[in-house]
C-alpha cells in the first residue's frame, strides 16, 4: 500500500544563510511539523524525495525548518514554494466527532432524506467568522456550506461522505 502524503505547509523563502527555510503554514495553529524526523518535500517541477529535519522552531506564526544537506542560503532558496508534506498516518489520534480537513477533501456530498449526490468536497476554508466546505456540484457550480447543524447531518470520514439536510438558502 502506498503512502499518503498530505502538505502542511510551503517554503515561503530561506532564512538565514545556514540553510533553514521560512514556512507558510496551512495551519497556522499547527505544531506538528515540530516534532517530524522526516518529511516528504515536493518541489515545483513535481519531483518529490524523503528528507530528515535537522531542527524545527517556532517563529511568530510560522516554523522555521532545517532540512539536512540543506546548509547555506542558495539551497535553501532553491526549496522556495516547495511543498512541506508528511505521513497521514502519522498524524495525532482525533477526538470523537473531530475529522482532519484533509479526510473531508475529496468526498461525495450527498443531500436531504434520499440522499442526493450532489458533487464533492473540493475544499475546506477557514474563515475569520466560520469553517466552510467549498462544494462543487455535479453541474460544475461551486457552493459554500457553512461546517453548521443546520446544514451538515453528518461526515463519514471512513466512507468518504459528507451528508447535508439541506443546500436550500445558500
Amino acid at each position: 500500500m502506498t503512502r499518503r502524503y498530505v502538505p502542511l505547509a510551503k517554503v515561503a523563502r530561506p532564512h538565514g544563510v545556514r540553510g533553514e527555510v521560512r514556512l507558510e503554514l496551512y495551519n497556522r495553529e499547527s505544531d506538528f511539523l515540530l516534532d517530524c524526523d522526516e518529511v516528504l518535500v515536493r518541489l515545483k517541477n513535481g519531483k518529490e524525495h524523503e528528507v530528515s529535519v535537522d531542527a524545527a522552531r517556532r517563529a511568530d506564526k510560522t516554523i522555521l525548518l532545517k532540512l539536512h544537506s540543506v546548509d547555506d542560503r542558495d539551497r535553501a532558496e532553491a526549496l522556495r514554494d516547495a511543498e512541506i508534506c508528511v505521513p497521514r498516518d502519522t498524524f495525532p489520534p482525533l477526538e470523537e466527532g473531530e475529522f482532519y480537513a484533509c479526510d473531508v477533501e475529496g468526498s461525495e456530498v450527498r443531500v436531504g432524506e434520499d440522499q442526493e449526490r450532489v458533487g464533492v468536497v473540493e475544499r475546506f476554508v477557514e474563515y475569520p467568522a466560520a469553517f466552510v466546505l467549498l462544494v462543487r456540484k455535479h453541474d460544475g457550480t461551486t457552493v459554500e456550506v457553512p461546517l453548521t447543524d443546520a446544514y451538515v447531518d453528518g461526515i463519514d470520514t471512513d466512507e468518504r461522505v459528507v451528508l447535508l439536510s439541506t443546500l436550500e438558502g445558500l
